[in-house]
């Protein structure tokens, strides 16, 4: 089995923000896929179903992005997922807008939700990062919590295609 997860905060408000490309990326790969999210547990919504025969479990944490690991180790435990069977859309910074990179490892760089998934599962999960660029005339945290705007949009729904097209290489 394999958990695919998108980063993002919960709540309308969020919603269409930088940092919540994850949970953008969780709903194309939901649409692509046929799993709808159908359950509230684990501190996520979570879906069930299979990609290319291969059992997976689709889930959006609903725990804010600083503690997104809560919601992972949570579901990780309970269906005994080993971490290199974890894979995590998210916000890019460092990227360009329309631009997607998948790592099998690595640092949690200067993303707080990767950092608290790292902390309490270890480096050991596959990431599909998806280009939010940088804003450097603004403060970080507002970038991040800004509303994508439609030119912006234009740049980054396809490499959100790019990053669903990548996850089911990876399933395969």
């Amino acid at each position: 089995m394999k958990l695919i997860l998108g980063l993002g905060n919960p709540g309308s408000v969020y919603e269409g923000t930088y940092h919540n490309i994850g949970f953008m990326a969780m709903d194309r790969l939901s649409e692509k896929v046929n799993i709808p999210f159908t359950k509230a547990k684990f501190h996520a919504i979570i879906g069930e179903g299979e990609i290319n025969g291969e059992k997976v479990l689709l889930a959006k944490p609903m725990t804010f992005m600083n503690n997104s690991g809560l919601a992972v180790k949570e579901i990780v435990s309970f269906y005994k997922i080993e971490s290199q069977d974890v894979i995590v859309f998210c916000d890019d910074i460092d990227l360009d807008k329309g631009v997607s990179r998948f790592r099998e490892r690595g640092s949690a760089g200067t993303h707080n939700g990767l950092k608290s998934i790292v902390n309490l599962i270890g480096p050991d999960f596959m990431r599909i990062r998806i280009g939010a660029g940088n804003d450097n005339s603004m403060n970080l945290a507002d970038y991040v919590l800004s509303k994508i705007d439609e030119e912006s949009l234009a740049l980054i729904l396809p490499a959100i295609d790019d990053g669903v097209a990548k996850l089911l290489e990876i399933v395969k």
